[in-house]
């Protein structure tokens, strides 16, 4: 064997190999040994990249320099902009940055109205109406079910019908979704059904005036009250309310005192109005039985009817403010006249009676106070038929009233042909002719307020309307003072309307109710109160009927088993005026101050004639001019040579008619209807009489 050649003593051992020093590392100089010299090539690609590399390190630091050269001068601009001299930010620029948190709704396409104060009345708010493409819908009929299902009171057989008519492409399933129904709806998801974006008006008073307010379509077009009659205004400044010149406040003590009349005595219906005496606006005029406004299409038939304009009643012994009004202008009759209510009147097979007969002769003021019918028929006839016609036609109860309602409707009236001796007597007790109860509001006005006409309006225009002188002041001074006796006097038919402090005066009335075959119903009537106040310097004119009252076991300790004006009209009336009163300004007098204006207006109910005057009465009872048919009531021989001249001069007074601003101001009255006379006129001559039960 040959022998391993022999290791020197410092190389390295490899572990593994036996050796001692072979964790040092391989190819290294052995220790104490001099380091050898190794000798490197450098090529030519090594020079480049070591070049390139050195380049990008001083890119590097110049870029680096440069991005903290940068932010050192914006760090800078920040800090003098903010700190050193702060610049105002630009209002528009963070305007067109800042998001919008408000919905602007478009204009409504209708205006609003409101009442003389400016409480909304009507307005129009955002709705959605539902409607479908059938076409596009699947199953009719599990959509008419879901639909009917979060819409309540929607026929579901109504909705398959038109979801399944595939004719059309377009059919409305409800036009007035609340918000809460549009949510449920567009939750189902079924396809064919889609929202459109309309109007919905509403009438937040309810029933609150809602025959004046009337109503719309569901395109919001007018159909009724003033929506109908200002649907053109509007529309066309939707920006710009409506301001009628009710008061809310007043409509709503109105409604409650009508209603409480009609609930106490179980009548078919009642109206009550309000009106100024010194313009003619109507503050009040509620009818009952009524509706809510936002069911006007679902609201009964007897509910709509508008008592106050559409209907047109015999006003009973109201009317014999008419009469006397005419008589004392006329000049032919003097307050302190008598004439003889010993005994009924009998002309042919007719009767006239009087509700309480006194059988004196009464004076003018008496005749007012205890509502003869016998004294007014014999006014009436000292007259004759064609000074009443006159009186009639000059204050409007032969047109239409022009009131901006579609549903006021003309008087009803005899024909001139047939106006004779009955016709005469029986319509200066209100028998014989019918109007509106606004109608005959609107005649009382000039009685009280010194003789001065204004046509009656629901707006509120901000100045006095033209008036019309249809009076002497002293005869409407004269008329206040027996309206007050109405009241005041011991046997005067209208004591339940007094009101303590107030100056009320009035008259009674209590009409017969005409039947569908134009006779008197029996045992029915109408009772009605007319009254103003204060009566020293009259503001407001109130009226209220209760129709076909009955006397109830409830009402029957009070009423006594009547139902005339004085027991069921007149205590809604000053229900009405005591608290009206204070809410529009006019304070109760007391103490020496009401005396005095008491003493003002006191007129005796049997007046003496002044000195060198003669007055009508036993001996003497005509006057000059007096037309033939109070001859004939009083069963004379009417005079060959009749005063023609006397009886022109009276009807000249009768036909006054003064405008109090220029001749472009003056009232100017709608027409007639051509054939209002001789309808009415064939219903009335049927009229049955005795007239018992017209008394006051």
């Amino acid at each position: 064997m040959t022998a391993p050649p022999p290791r020197d003593s410092l190389s390295p051992r490899v572990p593994g190999r036996g050796g001692r020093d072979a964790a040092r590392r391989a190819g290294a100089p052995e220790r104490g040994a001099v380091p050898r010299m190794e000798h490197v090539r450098v090529t030519s690609p090594d020079l480049a990249r070591r070049a390139a590399i050195g380049v990008l390190h001083s890119r590097l630091a110049a870029g680096f320099a440069g991005f903290v050269l940068i932010y050192l001068l914006l760090a800078a601009r920040v800090v003098y902009v903010t700190v050193v001299h702060p610049v105002p930010p630009d209002k528009a620029a963070i305007a067109a940055q800042t998001p919008s948190t408000t919905v602007v709704l478009p204009p409504p396409a209708r205006a609003e109205i409101t009442d003389r104060n400016g409480e909304i009345l009507a307005v129009s708010l955002p709705a959605a109406a539902l409607y479908a493409n059938p076409k596009q819908v699947e199953d009719p009929g599990v959509a008419a079910r879901e639909i009917a299902a979060v819409i309540p009171g929607l026929d579901p057989g109504f909705l398959e019908a038109r979801l399944a008519d595939r004719s059309r492409d377009f059919v409305y399933l409800d036009r007035k979704l609340t918000a809460s129904q549009e949510l449920a709806v567009n939750r189902l998801g079924i396809p064919g059904v889609y929202f459109e974006n309309t109007e919905r008006r509403h009438y937040p008073e309810g029933n609150l005036a809602a025959h004046i307010l009337g109503g719309v379509t569901p395109d919001q077009r007018g159909i009724a009250g003033v929506e109908d009659w200002f649907n053109k205004r509007l529309t066309s400044a939707p920006g710009k309310p409506l301001r009628l010149s009710i008061d809310i406040g007043a409509e709503g003590i109105v409604r409650q005192a009508i209603w409480q009349a009609m609930s106490d005595y179980d009548a078919k219906g009642a109206c009550g109005i309000v009106i100024s005496a010194r313009t003619g606006r109507v503050l009040a005029m509620a009818s009952v039985p009524d509706y809510n406004a936002d069911d006007l299409g679902s609201a009964p038939a007897d509910a709509r009817f508008n008592r106050c304009v559409s209907g047109d009643y015999e006003p009973g012994s109201v009317f014999k403010l008419q009469t006397l009004s005419m008589a004392i202008n006329s000049g032919m009759i003097q307050p302190w006249d008598r004439f003889n209510t010993t005994h009924p009147l009998h002309v042919g097979r007719f009767t006239v009676t009087d509700f309480e007969p006194a059988h004196i002769w009464m004076a003018v003021p008496h005749i007012l106070a205890v509502s003869s019918n016998i004294g007014a028929s014999r006014i009436a006839t000292i007259l004759g038929p064609q000074i009443q016609r006159a009186w009639l036609r000059k204050l409007g109860f032969f047109r239409r009233p022009p009131i901006q309602l579609p549903e006021a409707t003309p008087p009803m009236y005899h024909p001139k042909s047939s106006w004779k001796l009955l016709t005469t007597m029986t319509v200066s007790f209100g028998n014989g002719i019918a109007m509106s109860p606004l109608q005959l509001i609107s005649a009382v006005v000039p009685v009280v307020n010194g003789g001065i006409w204004y046509p009656p309006t629901l707006l509120d225009h901000g100045k006095r309307s033209a008036g019309v002188r249809v009076m002497s002041e002293r005869t409407s001074l004269i008329m206040r003072k027996m309206m007050r006796n109405v009241v005041t006097a011991p046997d005067g038919t209208g004591v339940y309307a007094r009101v303590p402090g107030y100056l009320v005066g009035g008259k009674t009335g209590t009409a017969q109710v005409v039947g569908p075959n134009g006779r008197y119903l029996q045992h029915l009537n109408n009772a009605s109160f007319m009254a103003a106040f204060p009566m020293n310097d009259p503001r407001y004119v109130v009226y209220v009927v209760v129709l076909q009252p009955h006397a109830t076991k409830q009402m029957l300790p009070f009423c006594h088993g009547f139902t005339t004006g004085g027991y069921v009209a007149a205590p809604a009336v000053a229900q009405i005026i005591s608290r009206i009163g204070p809410m529009l300004g006019i304070m109760p007098l007391s103490g020496q101050t009401l005396a005095e204006a008491q003493a003002a207006l006191s007129i005796p109910l049997d007046p003496p004639a002044p000195p060198g005057r003669l007055a009508l009465g036993p001996g003497h009872l005509f006057p000059p001019g007096a037309s033939k048919y109070a001859y004939i009531l009083a069963h004379q021989t009417p005079p060959a040579n009749m005063d023609v001249a006397a009886h022109d001069q009276a009807l000249a007074r009768t036909e006054m008619w003064q405008p109090l601003a220029p001749a472009a101001q003056t009232v100017s009255l709608p027409p007639a209807p051509a054939s209002s006379a001789h309808t009415l006129g064939h219903r009335i001559m049927n009229i049955a009489l005795p007239v018992t039960r017209a008394g006051g």
